[in-house]
């Protein structure tokens, strides 16, 4: 019985998530065909087949739509496994394999934005296109990355703040947005992830230097 309640839960959560995905894509469309004003939300669920409630049960403006679900951005298997990831390790300290699961996490991710590059470049597009589009896309970024923060201090049994948790969240995010950056700029011929795992490395290198902690100041200003 239980089983089948979690398949139930788990084909209920996956039907959600393509309504999500289906929306997103018509009302990304619809942008960039139209702008955003151009366009109403009745167009959208008539497009997608669904009633103007199922609409905002799932995004509550048509901005939200058009930049799509924080709990699309990382698939739940591939988010269960790199949680699993950490298991191995005491509870409160960070397991020697976080940065190798946040590489091999970066890479399946990569694969996944692959199979969306499409929708990824049409969102380019709408954001050109809309630029006050900008700001939701910053309040966005910070919601998936205070997500991705507890996601890591969970693996890991510390809390969101821990200091590693925070600078894996920064540098991380910072990587996949220059290499997303790079691969999506006009004349670029090279895959993603061979940008993507040039920026890991680049910055693996930098950080893997010996590092001598400055004693404390001098109160008086000398060195």
């Amino acid at each position: 019985m239980e089983n089948s309640a979690s398949t139930d839960g788990g084909l209920r959560e996956r039907k959600r998530a393509a309504t999500r995905a289906a929306i997103t894509v018509v009302a990304r469309q619809l942008t960039a065909e139209r702008g955003l004003h151009g366009y109403t939300v009745e167009e959208v669920c008539e497009r997608t087949d669904i009633s103007r409630r199922t609409f905002f049960n799932y995004f509550p403006t048509k901005e939200d739509a058009i930049l799509g679900h924080v709990d699309d951005e990382i698939p739940a298997e591939v988010l269960e496994e790199f949680v699993a990831g950490g298991r191995s390790s005491p509870p409160g300290e960070i397991s020697p394999t976080l940065f190798r699961d946040l590489v091999r996490l970066s890479l399946k991710l990569s694969e996944h934005m692959a199979a969306s590059e499409e929708e990824t470049r049409q969102l380019i597009g709408v954001v050109k296109k809309e630029p006050q589009l900008i700001l939701r896309i910053i309040g966005v970024t910070e919601k998936r990355e205070a997500q991705f923060a507890r996601d890591v201090a969970l693996r890991e049994g510390v809390p969101p703040e821990h200091p590693v948790v925070q600078m894996a969240v920064v540098l991380l995010g910072t990587i996949a947005r220059k290499s997303s950056m790079a691969y999506f700029s006009d004349g670029n011929t090279r895959p993603y992830q061979e940008l993507l795992l040039e920026n890991i490395s680049a910055a693996s290198q930098l950080f893997s230097q010996p590092f001598d902690q400055p004693g404390p100041a001098d109160p008086k200003g000398r060195p």
